[in-house]
C-alpha cells in the first residue's frame, strides 16, 4: 500500500519545519501523498515551490477547531480549493477567533503565574498563529514548569484554564466551509477527545448530519485493537477513512508518514484522488 499522510503541520500553525522542509522529510520517509493541515491556516501553500514535488502528490488541506458539546474537536478539509470564496472566509474567521483566544489565554494565564510576555509568544509562534504549545514553550522559558508536558498538564490541557473553545465557530459552520471549497470534511483523531464511545458515536451522527464524510482510522501510532475499533465505528458510520501521523516535530507524537496499519476493511478517502 502506498504510505499516505494526509495529516501534518508546519510552522504556520504549530509544527516545527517549513512549508518546503516539511515537503522534503515527507519525499525522505517515502510518502506518496500528503496534506498539509495547519491549524485554521491554509498559508502554508503559498510558500510551496511546485517543483520541489519530485513525484509527491500534494492534497490541499486545513485543520479547522470548533466544539462539540463543551468538548474542542478538529476537523480536517481535504482536497479543497484553496481560491474558494467559503474557505478564505472560513479561515478569516478562524484566524481572528484564534488571536482572540491567545488574548483570553494570555490573560487567564497571567492570573494564574503572573506576567506573560505576549511579543515572546508571538515570536515563538514565528510571528503566525498563536496556539497553546506556543504559550506551554513560553511557561518553561519562564521558569513556570520544567517541559512542555507539565505546562498542558496544569494549565493548557483540556478542561484547564488555558483551555478556551468559546472562539471557534460552529461544527456545522466549519463542514460548510469544507464543502463548499470542494472539499471532504473528516473527523479528526476521534480517540483524541476525552469522551465515552458513546458520546464519539453521538459526535459522528452529528457530524455526518452537518455534512462530515470521512473519520481519521488512524492517526499516528496507535495500537491495532485501537485502529479495529475505530474502522469498525468508521464501517457502521457509512464513513470513508482517512489517516495521518498529525505530525508537528520529528521527536514529538511520531514522524511524518509513520502511523499505524490502516484497515483494509474501510473504504480510503483518497480512491477518487
Amino acid at each position: 500500500m502506498k504510505k499516505i499522510d494526509l495529516h501534518s503541520h508546519t510552522l504556520i500553525s504549530d509544527g516545527t519545519l517549513t512549508p518546503n522542509d516539511l515537503v522534503e522529510r515527507a519525499k525522505a520517509k517515502g510518502v506518496e501523498m500528503l496534506a498539509i493541515t495547519d491549524h485554521d491556516t491554509v498559508d502554508a501553500y503559498e510558500q510551496l515551490s511546485p517543483a520541489s514535488y519530485d513525484g509527491l502528490k500534494i492534497i490541499p488541506g486545513v485543520e479547522l477547531s470548533t466544539q462539540w458539546r463543551g468538548v474542542g474537536v478538529h476537523v480536517v478539509g481535504l482536497n479543497l480549493s484553496l481560491d474558494s470564496a467559503s474557505i478564505k472566509e472560513g479561515v478569516a474567521q478562524q484566524e481572528k477567533a484564534r488571536a482572540d483566544r491567545a488574548q483570553i489565554i494570555a490573560k487567564r494565564l497571567t492570573k494564574l503565574v503572573g506576567p506573560i510576555d505576549f511579543n515572546r509568544v508571538s515570536e515563538i509562534a514565528n510571528h503566525s498563529q498563536i496556539g497553546r504549545p506556543h504559550f506551554a514553550q513560553h511557561l518553561v522559558e519562564l521558569g513556570v514548569v520544567k517541559n512542555t508536558s507539565t505546562a498542558f498538564k496544569k494549565y493548557l490541557g483540556d478542561g484547564k484554564p488555558g483551555d478556551v473553545k468559546q472562539c471557534w465557530a460552529e461544527l456545522p459552520n466549519i463542514i460548510d466551509w469544507i464543502v463548499k471549497a470542494g472539499g471532504v470534511a473528516v473527523l479528526a483523531h476521534p480517540l483524541k477527545y476525552k469522551m465515552t464511545w458513546t458520546k464519539r458515536s453521538a459526535l459522528l451522527d452529528d457530524f455526518i448530519a452537518a455534512g462530515g464524510r470521512g473519520m481519521e482510522v488512524v492517526s499516528g501510532q496507535q495500537t491495532k485493537q485501537e485502529t479495529d475499533r475505530l474502522a469498525r465505528l468508521c464501517v457502521e458510520k457509512g464513513l470513508l477513512a482517512s489517516c495521518g501521523s498529525d505530525f508537528h516535530q520529528s521527536s514529538q507524537w511520531s514522524d511524518i508518514g509513520a502511523m499505524s496499519a490502516f484497515p483494509t476493511v474501510c473504504k480510503p478517502i483518497w480512491l477518487d484522488w
